[in-house]
């Protein structure tokens, strides 16, 4: 049922028609020429991995639907700026019209990002935002995940103990939204106190050998909040440290939610474990697309988090392979919902 017809140019798109789907309102401007990309700038962890493999899941389904021309993925090599930057300025010139990326930094690709928009290019930043107006950006409340696991501390603390914080990759906007909320939030927790930090990187190889490194100097740690992809690695370097075993905030990883279990089974151990699903790289997929197809859309979008509670733990691991993550794909219907009900 059509309850909208809006002509004009976009793109290929000549006519664009707005269906409603379930309640979403569906764009539905072919985009069956048009090519998107991924551009991503690190691969080094298990959680960008599951993010790479999501959008094949679904951009590979896309593109045997003919929704989109072709969808590949480009990561890399080195976490570099100047690298990202070559790689989006070769997707502007092969002629895809849509670029969704995961930043290196929140200003290291400005530039390129307006050299795209200026050239009709639909950019869409996730989870690496970057800040250049022309693009739309996918973002979680990532304050609100440091600032959650201050809270659950606190009430696990009962207002007081040693804090240790595992810190994600430096200079990318995710490590120092997180940061920040966990630092806003300690303000109304005056016994709570961060005695140590170090950056794991999201990676528990990481995260167990800077761990390892700082646990000598620390006092009895009570806590310890981080940002995902470190909180086995982190439990590693206590275990192997001899020192008592902290309450982890932990990140939907396999591993992670294994040992929680195993550490139930010994004396109901008691944990958190919270972060951004991989699958958002398919909320930007399809947020890309219904641009392309006409949707309007504001340049700012907030998705969920996907938290893991205790009572699911059991059934939530039972679906997670090992070496993946609790996660969640998003249909294109399901992204819609999400934005129109914003």
């Amino acid at each position: 049922m059509r309850s909208k017809v809006a002509c004009g140019i976009l793109a290929a798109v000549v006519c664009v028609s707005i269906a409603n789907t379930a309640g979403a309102q569906v764009a539905s401007g072919d985009t069956s020429s048009l090519k998107i990309a991924l551009s991503n700038n690190y691969a080094g962890n298990s959680w960008r991995q599951a993010m790479l493999k999501s959008w094949s899941n679904v951009a590979d389904a896309a593109v045997k639907q003919k929704v989109v021309a072709a969808a590949p993925t480009f990561t890399t090599a080195e976490n570099q700026a100047t690298e990202q930057v070559q790689q989006m300025q070769n997707l502007i010139l092969q002629g895809f019209k849509g670029i969704a990326v995961d930043a290196v930094s929140p200003t290291a690709l400005n530039g390129v990002i307006k050299q795209a928009c200026g050239a009709g290019v639909t950019v869409v930043s996730f989870d690496g935002i970057a800040s250049e107006p022309c693009a739309y950006r996918i973002t979680v409340d990532f304050r609100k995940l440091g600032s959650m696991q201050v809270d659950y501390m606190a009430k696990r603390l009962n207002g007081t103990g040693n804090l240790l914080e595992i810190r994600g990759l430096a200079g990318v906007s995710v490590d120092d939204e997180i940061h920040q909320g966990i630092v806003d939030e300690l303000k109304k927790y005056p016994g709570l106190k961060i005695v140590g930090s170090v950056h794991g990187d999201w990676t528990q190889t990481v995260a167990q050998k800077q761990v390892a490194g700082i646990l000598p100097t620390l006092p009895k740690i009570d806590g310890v909040v981080d940002q995902g992809g470190d909180g086995f690695g982190t439990a590693k370097a206590f275990a192997e440290a001899n020192r008592p075993t902290p309450i982890i905030i932990l990140g939907n990883r396999q591993e992670e939610l294994a040992w929680w279990v195993e550490q139930r089974k010994k004396g109901n151990y008691e944990t958190l474990s919270v972060t951004i699903p991989p699958g958002c790289s398919t909320f930007a997929f399809w947020i890309t697309q219904q641009l392309l197809a006409g949707k309007k859309l504001p340049h700012d979008i907030q998705m969920p988090l996907l938290e893991v509670k205790a009572d699911e733990l059991d059934s939530v691991l039972a679906k997670t392979p090992p070496g993946q993550l609790a996660n969640k794909e998003y249909t294109r219907d399901e992204v819609l919902k999400v934005v129109d009900s914003k």
